[in-house]
């Protein structure tokens, strides 16, 4: 499955960082930014995460909802939030189902070694539950802002 910009977004459960359950299906009514980052509590990933936070007002005024997903464990999770204090949902998906269904499971190469990893990814879903806008290979300055512009044009 693709995930495509006009197709509804692949639904999942999954377990969060507060050891609960988190489905697309609680917030239909309402668009919802998913994001996808490589690991919790690293340079870029506390950046990005707390760009989305600082911005949470302007996002929260239209309604929408943020939620991360990285493979971290629920405890790392809780760390990571408490640490930037980060005032929404992390997903734990680690067997990386959520990140293949949404295509975010790449192989990358660092220092000449090849693995697989989340390729940084955001994904702006609408009301409807349809995916409107992807970013992928996200650069981190400016996104967060990138993605609140895309939302007041929905």
């Amino acid at each position: 499955m693709t995930v495509e910009t006009g197709l509804p977004a692949p639904d999942f459960l999954l377990p969060d960082d507060q050891g609960g359950m988190l489905s697309l299906k609680p917030f239909q009514g309402q668009p919802v930014i998913l994001y996808f980052y490589p690991k919790d509590d690293t340079p870029g990933c506390a950046k990005e995460a707390c760009a989305f936070q600082d911005t949470m007002p302007d996002f929260s005024q239209s309604g929408a909802k943020i939620i991360g997903v990285s493979r971290d464990s629920a405890e790392r999770h809780k760390k990571f939030k408490a640490k930037y204090g980060l005032d929404f949902p992390l997903i734990v998906d680690s067997e990386a189902t959520l990140c293949q269904a949404y295509g975010v499971w790449k192989e990358k190469t660092l220092y000449g070694k090849t693995s697989l990893g989340i390729e940084r990814s955001t994904f702006l879903i609408d009301a409807k539950g349809v995916v409107r806008r992807i970013w992928r290979k996200v650069k981190v300055d400016g996104h967060a802002a990138e993605v609140l512009a895309a939302l007041g044009k929905l």
